[in-house]
């Protein structure tokens, strides 16, 4: 088909079938060009939506190729596209997107987390599950300091702090189980060693994360807010301190809300 079409500007650049079939109907040869023409890039907001659309049509072989390319937008597009793969192989596909949950690309990193949200979609206790193991694995090793490791950390808590993946209880209590045994290991980061980059960005995506998995579950949630916020700790206070600053919480109870961040 000619490319010209492809790339049209005035129909179908956020709709998600429509980026699709573009795609399918595509050679594979041509879909850089294609990708890179509607990334939205440069710009503040990447195309998340043809993110999407190419998980829906790219083969398992494309989407292990694209997740390790150098440019940003197409690893990005093969790193969430991983997600659609998880358990169909022998651990060799989470092996390599945890890899790249401590890549130097922001953008690929949002990938990872993405990747565990498709997951989650198909089966919420599978990415409960991998979740564990991560944790574990991090927990085990005893390097929650280095950098990759709180990469990691912000990619499980990324990607399991997804509205439409914690909304009934069960599901929203095992997202703060994750998030309360990431919140143990930021704070066994000594004082002098917060200043990393890692530390920054976790620390970040923490401050949004409870407000996300409270709602599901809020009497056990505020009590892990509470306990956090009186914990001593500047790093989880401060975390505390942005959730509740948050409108989804006010809206669940603005009474407990405003204790918990008087206290």
């Amino acid at each position: 088909m000619e490319i010209d079409r492809a790339l049209r500007e005035d129909v179908g650049v956020n709709d998600r079938a429509v980026l699709a079939a573009d795609l399918g109907a595509l050679e594979i040869d041509e879909w850089p060009v294609y990708l890179a023409a509607h990334s939205g890039l440069p710009g503040p907001r990447a195309n998340l939506t043809l993110v999407q659309a190419f998980g829906d049509v790219a083969e398992a072989a494309t989407v292990i190729e694209y997740a390790g390319r150098p440019d940003e937008y197409l690893a990005l597009c093969g790193t969430a596209a991983l997600g659609r793969l998880l358990g169909e192989d022998d651990g060799r596909i989470e092996s390599f997107l945890r890899a790249r949950a401590a890549d130097a690309r922001w953008r690929v990193r949002e990938g990872v987390a993405m990747a565990l949200q498709t997951l989650g979609d198909r089966d919420p206790s599978a990415l409960f599950d991998l979740a564990d193991r991560w944790l574990k694995q991090e927990t085990a090793t005893a390097t929650a300091t280095d950098a990759a490791s709180l990469l990691t950390l912000r990619a499980v808590a990324a990607g399991v702090a997804e509205p439409r993946l914690v909304k009934g209880e069960a599901a929203a209590l095992a997202g703060q189980n994750i998030l309360n045994r990431i919140m143990e290991l930021l704070v066994a980061v000594p004082i002098g060693e917060r200043r990393s980059e890692g530390f920054r960005v976790l620390q970040k995506a923490l401050g949004y994360c409870w407000s996300v998995v409270v709602p599901g579950a809020p009497g056990p949630g505020f009590d892990a807010l509470e306990r956090w916020a009186r914990s001593g700790d500047p790093a989880a206070a401060q975390i505390v301190r942005v959730n509740l600053t948050k409108t989804r919480l006010r809206r669940v109870d603005p009474v407990r809300v405003a204790t918990i961040g008087a206290s």
